[in-house]
């Protein structure tokens, strides 16, 4: 069978030729790949900027953001049947007894950082006719989110988020007083930082958990994505024409900001305009580019005087998939034609190389395996 590959060795993006992947366990499930998303990471790993083939093996499979459906079940599979649509989980956990975390399956919050990630660290990924992995990677879609199921995986950096904005903002009087338990946000303002796939999928959850949202970009509007914020009812500001200190005076207040760029230096200076008692997440994982300069005692002086929040997340363990598919169906339900149109186009494999390592376009791509291998 066909899978995308790079070859770290020889620094080539490749179409490779794999076995087909058998049941090695009885909890074991073989998927068909129908999709996969083409992201940041996977044109970075194709620019040989990190990435790890397993051991053994002078290629590594790419891709992390897949839908598949089950074809085979081992015979202790409890949690899947034939025919089930599926999004599998990235990473697995560390082999390490003394990791508390992989113990208890949170290994999104591995402490040794010796966990394996599908398509990224030492295990292939998705990019590829079918897989084989164990059941309890694996998350059930409903088929009435078919055409859109593809996006669950990056979504679930949102939801980890939000996960994560209600737990620590216990710490303090933040709930809404008169906010439902499905929108506990409605008395908050966010900004997303970015109107990427992460971003605007982050402004939907926000939305759809009640803040009041702004998008802040670099392209001027109107475009795709400004269309997208406006059908769900956030505001799309550009930064060519509004900067950070007069976003921050629109808006009277920032409670959360959900930074999904890898903009180190429009983060942190957006990092000095948040509110008291405010939560700034970090998503992106900048490049190597020179220094930037930074205040850093005003910084470290609005954290202590205003009871300000900053935390990165990255990857997602299984509430933060359920989140997803449950938010992608609220999504589906409310603003169907802005959640199809996150989906740039959907591309045959012998696009991959154009994909991937050509000039980035459109919000997300995604290559189709649908109908090879059946």
């Amino acid at each position: 069978m066909k899978a995308i590959a790079v070859n770290p060795a020889t620094k080539q993006l490749e179409l490779v030729e794999h076995e087909p992947p058998r049941l090695q366990s009885p909890t074991d499930v073989r998927v068909r790949i129908l999709e996969v998303g083409v992201c940041g990471t996977d044109r970075e790993i194709c620019a040989f900027q990190y990435g790890t083939a397993p051991a053994g093996s002078p290629h590594l499979v790419i891709g992390h953001e897949a839908l598949g459906e089950v074809v085979e079940i081992g015979s202790a599979v409890k949690r899947v049947r034939p025919g089930d649509l599926v999004v599998p989980m990235v990473r697995r956990p560390c082999p390490h007894d003394t990791c508390n975390a992989c113990a208890v399956e949170r290994q999104d919050f591995c402490y040794t950082g010796d966990f394996s990630e599908r398509g990224i660290q030492s295990l292939h990924g998705f990019m590829t006719e079918q897989i084989v992995d164990d059941e309890r990677y694996m998350n059930v879609v409903p088929r009435s989110l078919r055409d859109v199921a593809v996006l669950v995986e990056p979504l679930t950096i949102a939801e980890k988020a939000l996960e994560q904005i209600w737990q620590v903002q216990q710490r303090l009087p933040w709930s809404c007083p008169v906010a439902t338990e499905r929108e506990r946000g409605s008395c908050h303002q966010a900004v997303v930082l970015g109107a990427g796939p992460v971003g605007l999928l982050g402004a939907m959850a926000l939305r759809v958990h009640g803040f009041a949202t702004w998008i802040y970009s670099r392209e001027p509007a109107p475009n795709p994505k400004s269309e997208i914020a406006e059908a769900i009812g956030a505001h799309y500001v550009s930064a060519e024409s509004t900067s950070i200190p007069d976003l921050a005076s629109e808006i009277d207040g920032i409670d959360v900001v959900y930074e999904a760029t890898g903009a180190s230096a429009v983060a942190f200076e957006m990092m000095q305009a948040i509110g008291p008692n405010a939560v700034f997440v970090f998503t992106g994982v900048p490049g190597r580019r020179g220094p930037i300069e930074i205040d850093t005692d005003l910084l470290m002086r609005n954290l202590v005087l205003r009871n300000q929040m900053v935390f990165g997340t990255v990857n997602a363990g299984r509430e933060a998939f359920e989140a997803a598919i449950r938010d992608l169906e609220t999504f589906s339900a409310r603003w169907p034609e802005a959640l199809r149109a996150l989906i740039t186009g959907r591309f045959p494999l012998d696009a991959h190389r154009e994909l991937l390592i050509g000039a980035p376009t459109g919000i997300k791509n995604v290559l189709s395996f649908d109908g090879m291998n059946r």
